[in-house]
C-alpha cells in the first residue's frame, strides 16, 4: 500500500456520490444543489492506521473508521481471506440452522466472558440491544403477567437508531423529531462527575450516582422493572468513565430488585478499553451483553446479543407451551462472513498482545492529553479507559460553560486538514456537544499518539488562541 491512487481519474465516482448516496450524520447541502460548494469525501484505501480519499490525501485516523470500529486495523489480508473462503464454501442459512463458523465464534467468544454461555447472532448492535428488549418484554409476559416489563437507561447512554433503541436514548437531539417513542423506557441520571449532580467526589460520587438508579426503581416500583441498560463507559454521550463504587452497586441495587442487567459494549467491546469487555473492569456479571463495531473490525457485518443460562433456561423450560421460545429472527444474522472474520479479528488481537498495547498505549495518551489540558485553558477535563478517550471543552474552567459547538467542530476540521481525524459529540446533547473523541486502533504506537495530540495542541491554538 502506498497510498496512491489506482486510477487517475475517479471524478465519475466523487459524482456518483453526490447524486445517489445519501450519507450518515451528514448536512448535504454544500455537497448538492446548482452550485455545491465541495466534493463529498470518499475514502478509497486504507493501510494500518492511515486512509487515504479520492485526492491521494493521507489521513490519520484517530477515530477507527470514523465511528469506533476497525479495532484492528485496515489492510488484514488474513481477515479478508478468511471472509472470501467462507463466502465460497457457504455464504448463508438461515439462523434456524448453525454454521461452522458461527459454532466457533461462539465458542472464542464465550471463552472471554465468563458466566456467559449464548449468542445470538444480528448484523447490528441497534439490531442486537432490540434483541435483548425483546427478550426481557417476552420475559416479563412469561413469568410476571406482562407487569415487569419496564427497562431503565440512563442520560447520556446511547443504544441504537430504531425507534425502540431510541426510546431507550439519554441523548435528547439525537432523539428529537422521531417520537412518539415506545412505552416503557424510563430513563436514570448520568454518572458524569464532572458534571457533578452532587456535592460528592470519587467512590462517594460513583455510590450516588449508583443509588439515584434506586431511587428511580422505587418509584416506579420494582415489581414493574425488568432490566436496567447501561454502557459500561458512556460513548457518544461524552465518554464518561464511571466513577469508583459505580458498578458494584449497581449489581446489588440490580440483584436486590430482580432486574435483568443488560450491558451495551457495541463500542467498548473487543478490547477498546483494554479488556476484552468494558465491564469486565468492574467485576459486574450481566445477564445479557451486547456487541457489534470492534467484533469482526468493520471487516464483516456481525452484531451479537449474549446472553448468561439463566436467561436461555427461561425459553426452554416448558416444551409443552408452543409461544415458550424466543419467536424472532434477524435475516442477516445467518450470514457467515460475520463469524468468519470476527474469528481472525480475535486470533489477531491474541496473537499481537493488542490488549497490552490497548493499556500501555491509552495510558500514555491519556498523560499527553493532560499534558494538553496544562496548555489549553478550554481543555476543562480528559478522561477515558484504554483507547477510548476524550477531551471537554469549556469557555470557562470555573463555571464549565461548555465550549460552543461550531468552535468544537472548528477543531476537528482544522484537524482533518492537517490529515488527522479525531471526532466530536454530534447533536447528541442540547449544549453538550463539547467533548473531543478519541479511539484510534489498537495496533496504535506512541507515534500515532503525538500525531494525534500535536494535531489536536495546533487546531486547538487555532482555534481558540
Amino acid at each position: 500500500m502506498d497510498g496512491k491512487l489506482r486510477d487517475n481519474d475517479i471524478s465519475h465516482v466523487v459524482e456518483a456520490d453526490r447524486a445517489h448516496v445519501w450519507h450518515h450524520l451528514i448536512q448535504h447541502a454544500g455537497w448538492t444543489g446548482p452550485d455545491p460548494k465541495a466534493d463529498p469525501r470518499i475514502i478509497v484505501e486504507g493501510r494500518g492506521m492511515r486512509v487515504w480519499d479520492q485526492k491521494g490525501k493521507e489521513h490519520l485516523d484517530g477515530v477507527s473508521g470514523g465511528v469506533w470500529t476497525v479495532n484492528v486495523g485496515y489492510g488484514r489480508e488474513r481477515i479478508a481471506n478468511a471472509v472470501r473462503d467462507q463466502l465460497i464454501k457457504l455464504p448463508y442459512f438461515a439462523g434456524t440452522a448453525g454454521s461452522i463458523p458461527g459454532a466457533l465464534f461462539s465458542e472464542k467468544l464465550i471463552s472471554k466472558m465468563p458466566g456467559m454461555s449464548r449468542v445470538y447472532y444480528t448484523n447490528s448492535g441497534s439490531e442486537a440491544n432490540e434483541k435483548a428488549f425483546k427478550m426481557v418484554r417476552q420475559i416479563a409476559h412469561k413469568r410476571h403477567g406482562g407487569k415487569k416489563h419496564k427497562i431503565l437507561y440512563r442520560d447520556r447512554d446511547y443504544h441504537g437508531t430504531t425507534i425502540a433503541c431510541l426510546s431507550a436514548g439519554g441523548q435528547d437531539e439525537r432523539n428529537a423529531q422521531y417520537g412518539p417513542y415506545t412505552p416503557g423506557f424510563v430513563r436514570v441520571p448520568h454518572c458524569l462527575e464532572y458534571r457533578a449532580q452532587w456535592d460528592l467526589s470519587g467512590e462517594e460520587y460513583g455510590l450516588a450516582a449508583a443509588n439515584a438508579i434506586e431511587e428511580v426503581i422505587l418509584r416506579e416500583g420494582p415489581d414493574t422493572v425488568g432490566a436496567l441498560c447501561l454502557e459500561p463507559v458512556t460513548a457518544g454521550g461524552g465518554v464518561i468513565v464511571p466513577p469508583e463504587g459505580y458498578w458494584p452497586r449497581v449489581q446489588e441495587i440490580c440483584r436486590k430488585y430482580d432486574i435483568l442487567l443488560h450491558i451495551d459494549e457495541v463500542v467498548c467491546g473487543v478490547g477498546r478499553t483494554g479488556t476484552w469487555f468494558g465491564y469486565q473492569h468492574y467485576g459486574v456479571e450481566p445477564d445479557f451483553v451486547t456487541m457489534a463495531k470492534g467484533v469482526a473490525s468493520g471487516y464483516a457485518a456481525i452484531a451479537c446479543c449474549v446472553t448468561n443460562e439463566r436467561v436461555f433456561e427461561m425459553f426452554r423450560d416448558d416444551a409443552t407451551d408452543p409461544m415458550n421460545y424466543f419467536r424472532d429472527i434477524s435475516t442477516f444474522g445467518g450470514c457467515t462472513a460475520g463469524p468468519a472474520a470476527a474469528l481472525e479479528n480475535m486470533a489477531i488481537i491474541e496473537e499481537e498482545g493488542l490488549l497490552d498495547n490497548t493499556v500501555a498505549m491509552g495510558d500514555y495518551m491519556l498523560d499527553q492529553l493532560r499534558a494538553l489540558k496544562d496548555k489549553h485553558a478550554v481543555i476543562g477535563d480528559v478522561r477515558g479507559k484504554g483507547l477510548f478517550l476524550g477531551a471537554e471543552l469549556v469557555s470557562d474552567r470555573g463555571s464549565k460553560e461548555p465550549a460552543p459547538e461550531k468552535q468544537v467542530q472548528a477543531v476537528v476540521a482544522d484537524c482533518m486538514a492537517q490529515g488527522v481525524v479525531i471526532g466530536a459529540t454530534n447533536r447528541s446533547l442540547p449544549g453538550f456537544n463539547n467533548t473531543l473523541c478519541y479511539s484510534p486502533a489498537l495496533i496504535a504506537t506512541r507515534d500515532d499518539i503525538d500525531h494525534l495530540v500535536s494535531a489536536t495542541d495546533q487546531a486547538l491554538t487555532r482555534v481558540f488562541g
